[in-house]
């Protein structure tokens, strides 16, 4: 097993920094996996998941506290703008947003996600040590 620790497991920001909206038919009533008791309407065709467009949003699915530790409660069915959100660094490419929804909580960048351990550079960087957890299970 590697060492790498992947910092989203206790991050979470871009859940709480943007609206979440898709298409409809990705929500259980249109015959996709989420739950659509956590969307609401975005006009005809969109929806978004409950919270994320209020003034301070915050997705319906996360639990637990930003920059501590977090899941997504369903992360196996989550949103396609879920799925396409890429931490900053990964593969070498830096994704402003991350960055963007990481600052707003008060936490440094990730300029890139080389890390070895969670002592090595994310903790030096001023984030919090990682607990022992599982994000989701079957990841």
């Amino acid at each position: 097993m590697s060492n790498n620790v992947n910092p989203c497991v206790s991050c979470g920001a871009c859940c709480a920094a943007y609206r979440v909206s898709f298409y409809w038919a990705e929500a259980s009533d249109g015959g996709g996996g989420v739950p659509v008791t956590l969307t609401e309407p975005l006009g005809l065709m969109m929806r978004n998941m409950r919270g994320t467009n209020d003034r301070a949003p915050r997705c319906v699915a996360l639990a637990g506290e930003i920059g501590q530790c977090v899941s997504c409660k369903i992360y196996a069915d989550r949103p396609s703008p879920c799925r396409e959100f890429s931490l900053s660094g990964d593969n070498g490419v830096v994704n402003d947003r991350c960055d963007r929804a990481r600052a707003r909580h008060g936490l440094p960048p990730l300029d890139a996600w080389r890390f070895s351990t969670p002592d090595e550079s994310y903790v030096s960087q001023g984030a919090s040590p990682v607990p022992d957890h599982v994000q989701s299970a079957g990841l």
